[in-house]
């Protein structure tokens, strides 16, 4: 793990860390959350390349949909539409990032990643040096964001 351990107070409560403790696969650790500021959190955390992709999926899903609902849920960003619920999230892997459409098997064309224990859900891996397809992608969050979303 990176990132630093949480300090203790004169008390002996921990205190906030200064910066957020990357799992394993080098996701960052964010509470749960809502709004803008804990996804904020969760990009400015991704290590290296991770970063500026998850900063162009935020931006992307913005411009897209201008009052996307955002939160920070099992320490990943999640974006949908309210009443609608949730439409898509991405998290950070060792070697990837992943995207995952909560629908995807109802966007066309169908994201690549999937199993029969997916169910309705697809997803696509983005390694580094990998073409962002942005024009595919927004079609894709553009589809996701009409159809009904995951409501855990």
């Amino acid at each position: 793990m990176t990132g630093k351990a949480p300090s203790k107070s004169a008390k002996g409560t921990k205190a906030i860390a200064a910066e957020p403790i990357l799992l394993s696969s080098g996701n960052p650790q964010i509470a749960k959350g809502d709004g803008d500021a804990p996804v904020q959190a969760y990009i400015a955390a991704m290590p290296g390349w991770k970063r500026d992709l998850g900063m162009r999926l935020d931006a992307l899903i913005v411009r897209i949909v201008p009052d996307v609902r955002k939160a920070v849920r099992w320490n990943s960003p999640f974006y949908g539409v309210e009443g609608q619920g949730w439409f898509v999230t991405f998290h950070v892997l060792t070697r990837y990032v992943k995207v995952t459409f909560f629908r995807g098997m109802s966007l066309r064309p169908i994201p690549p990643g999937g199993t029969k224990r997916s169910k309705e859900a697809r997803w696509i891996d983005i390694h580094e040096g990998d073409e962002f397809d942005e024009a595919q992608m927004a079609a894709w969050m553009t589809q996701a964001a009409t159809l009904p979303g995951w409501i855990p």
